[in-house]
């Protein structure tokens, strides 16, 4: 059987491996799941990511801890495939007042919600985390 949503997929993924503490978690690589990491790299929600091109491409997150306990408290999805979130530029949504990020998918790239405003573009809503 097909997974439907894979970026729910990678997002649950990376989820589940910070409530078990893991170091990093991997997952089947996509265009998408990589803009995706580097948007959390470059905000400062993960380590690092690295894709391994065997057979399979794989995507490695190397997950982030501040005494103990994970960085990334709460990622969510928001647009979903049988319901697509889109918004202008002043309507991007503003994660806990300002202390988390959109994840925005943008006709100039993945980039976060702060940045796309910047731009002056809207776009479709990935996720939101905190």
């Amino acid at each position: 059987m097909s997974m439907q949503d894979t970026l729910a997929d990678m997002i649950t993924r990376v989820r589940n491996a910070q409530m078990a503490a893991k170091p990093s978690v991997s997952m089947p690589s996509s265009n998408m799941k990589v803009s995706i990491a580097k948007v959390l790299e470059s905000e400062g929600f993960i380590t690092g990511y690295s894709v391994d091109e065997a057979v399979k491409p794989t995507l490695s997150i190397e997950l982030k801890y501040f005494e103990g306990k994970p960085v990334i408290e709460e990622i969510q999805r928001a647009s979903r495939p049988s319901q697509r979130v889109y918004k202008g530029k002043g309507d991007l949504p503003k994660v806990r007042g300002g202390l988390g990020v959109s994840i925005v998918s943008t006709s100039q790239g993945v980039m976060t919600g702060k940045s796309a405003e910047a731009a002056g573009i809207g776009g479709e809503i990935i996720c939101t985390v905190f």
